[in-house]
């Protein structure tokens, strides 16, 4: 391996372990000055989006598995940011809705760290995203990861929403 080559391959994997460390930091930060994980500020979004909307739906809409869903508003319900209740239709239906706390935790968390990425990688022409997608696939496969479920967030480590952010 050439001194060039090595130059290369660090400043990939330095500009991958950038990346790691922004997202591991923009978590720590929501956890510890708002209190929320990011995928329990995600589905917060989500039904404020949605006003009130079932579980199922929400799941399919956050992109996430209904187990997973049920465990992060088990927790909010538990911190009385949301408020479940059986459908009038179909009682095997829950539907979920934010409450005056929730709403008001929602306002005053930060912007996610996608949105922000979503922002600037619609400023891009096509072909730069198409050029930044095919790198970044080929990527998780050189990573071995090109198999593993993922849910379009920014969140490093697991999503089941089984921890709670510390100091909260």
């Amino acid at each position: 391996m050439t001194h060039e080559h090595q130059e290369t391959y660090d400043a990939v994997l330095i500009a991958l372990r950038r990346i790691i460390r922004a997202i591991d930091l923009r978590s720590k930060n929501l956890a510890q000055h708002h209190g929320l994980t990011v995928p329990q500020l995600v589905v917060l979004q989500e039904i404020n989006r949605s006003e009130e909307v079932s579980t199922g739906q929400l799941a399919k809409n956050v992109s996430l598995s209904n187990a997973t869903v049920t465990g992060i508003l088990d927790r909010l319900a538990k911190r009385e940011l949301v408020n479940r209740r059986r459908s009038g239709n179909d009682k095997r239906s829950v539907l979920v809705k934010l409450t005056g706390k929730g709403t008001e935790m929602l306002a005053k968390a930060p912007l996610l760290l996608q949105d922000h990425f979503v922002s600037e990688f619609s400023e891009l022409a096509d072909w730069e995203q198409n050029l930044i997608l095919s790198s970044l696939q080929r990527v998780a496969h050189m990573m071995e990861a090109k198999d593993l479920d993922a849910a379009p967030l920014l969140v490093s480590g697991e999503i089941a929403g089984t921890t709670e952010p510390k100091n909260h």
